[in-house]
């Protein structure tokens, strides 16, 4: 016997919607494109040669349509892990659980989620405009802890040398490092995208390190992260969803990567506020790679 999932557990709007996504399970397409901003959701579907649905519900934007003969669903996620929570199981719940009787399918359906970001660099050799794509993810927000199999599917080692170096504070969430699906990594960065590991961090400012008004706890933390060597990697940028959506993805059985184009460098101080028509380029190389 099956078990059921409980109306409590996953959450079913009347039309047959999820509920934080007003999704229905056909309107996903195998090949999904995520974005923080809801406003690159119709950035991305630009390029489309013709869409078959547009559904807007708070920072959840989803459009799927069709782009040289691939079909793709394109979905902003907001900001942060927690979002990104939210996006995955509700993505991975119209892919692979029955609506009609609240079970598990027998056959599971295996998505391609590559995350479209931007980020801010923390080495010298990744400049304003270049591109990073994530293979590990070090996550500073503890979501993929409260999952059950987290330690089979992280890089355990990375974790503890990670912690020895920045002599880890014992009140922040344990961080976890989660590699990204190897396959698509090469598919998609190709020669233009620096291979590198991000830090996926709970908050813009002081969990990045930026003071504004509030002193930080921990003001060295930055000059430690940069400085951070384990077996020939080092954190190249801060963004806010990586780990969670490599973690998740891992968990459930997909595909799944991101990649970010620099508009912070953190150790020049330097930002650049007007991304949105440079960041087209690397839209147009993860369509046609995806």
């Amino acid at each position: 016997m099956k078990e059921v999932i409980a109306p409590s557990e996953l959450i079913i709007n009347e039309d047959g919607t999820i509920f934080h996504l007003h999704v229905r399970p056909e309107q996903l397409a195998d090949k999904v494109i995520l974005v923080g901003d809801p406003g690159r959701v119709q950035t991305v579907a630009a390029h489309f040669d013709r869409m078959e649905c547009d559904i807007q519900s708070r920072e959840f934007h989803t459009i799927t349509g069709w782009y040289n003969g691939k079909r793709i669903t394109v979905v902003s996620t907001g900001i942060g892990c927690d979002n990104i929570d939210i996006v995955l199981n509700e993505i991975d719940a119209l892919a692979n659980i029955d609506f009609e009787t609240r079970t598990i399918k027998d056959n599971l359906r295996v998505l391609d989620l590559v995350r479209i970001g931007t980020c801010g660099g923390l080495q010298p050799e990744n400049p304003i405009g270049s591109y990073i794509a994530s293979c590990k993810s070090i996550g500073f927000d503890g979501l993929l802890n409260f999952y059950a199999g987290r330690n089979e599917v992280c890089d355990l080692a990375f974790e503890e040398a990670f912690k020895k170096h920045l002599d880890w504070n014992p009140l922040l969430c344990a961080p976890y490092v989660i590699d990204a699906n190897s396959e698509l990594i090469n598919r998609i960065a190709g020669e233009e995208m620096v291979r590198g590991v991000t830090i996926a961090c709970g908050g813009f400012f002081g969990p990045q390190g930026r003071k504004v008004r509030l002193a930080l706890a921990d003001p060295d933390q930055n000059e430690r992260i940069q400085s951070f060597r384990y077996e020939g990697w080092k954190i190249t940028n801060f963004e806010m969803e990586s780990s969670a959506l490599a973690g998740l993805a891992r968990l459930m059985g997909h595909r799944a990567m991101t990649c970010c184009m620099v508009i912070a460098n953190r150790l020049a101080g330097e930002a650049y506020t007007r991304y949105k028509g440079s960041i087209d380029h690397l839209i147009q190389l993860v369509l046609d790679r995806i």
